[in-house]
C-alpha cells in the first residue's frame, strides 16, 4: 500500500478476465442486523430480477447505513462467486462498495433506477 492508504493498481488483465466477474444490479428488499457476525454487519436480501432471483449477502456497512435506508436501494454485487458461510448465514453474493475517508464501506449502485439483474459493462 502507498502512504495514502490506497493500494497500488492491480496487475493488468485482458477484457476476457473482466468478463469472468459477473457484476449485477439488484434492489435490497430486506435488511436486518446480523448479531452473529464477528464484525458489525447487516444481513441483506437482494432482488436481482427474474433470471437470478433473490440472493442473500452479509455486508459490513453498519457505520454508514441504517437498515431502513437500505431497503429499496439499488446496489452492485458479484453474483458468480461461490457461496460463503458467514456464521449462520450462507452469503450468496458479494455486495460492492468503496472505502470512505475512514475506510468504511460506501455502497455503489446506479444513480437512477435500472432494471434488476442488469450486468455491469
Amino acid at each position: 500500500m502507498s502512504n495514502t492508504g490506497t493500494p497500488p493498481v492491480a496487475e493488468r488483465i485482458v477484457y476476457d478476465d473482466f468478463q469472468k466477474v459477473d457484476i449485477r444490479v439488484g434492489t435490497i428488499v430486506e435488511a436486518a442486523v446480523f448479531p452473529e457476525a464477528r464484525k458489525p454487519a447487516y444481513k441483506l436480501l437482494i432482488d436481482f430480477g427474474p433470471e437470478i432471483g433473490l440472493r442473500k449477502s452479509s455486508a459490513q456497512i453498519t457505520r454508514n447505513y441504517t437498515t431502513d435506508e437500505l431497503v429499496g436501494r439499488q446496489v452492485a454485487a458479484v453474483v458468480n462467486f461461490p457461496p460463503r458461510q458467514i456464521g449462520p448465514l450462507m452469503s450468496e453474493v458479494l455486495t460492492l462498495g468503496f472505502p470512505d475517508d475512514a475506510g468504511e464501506v460506501m455502497l455503489i449502485g446506479p444513480d437512477r433506477p435500472v432494471p434488476n439483474g442488469g450486468r455491469l459493462f
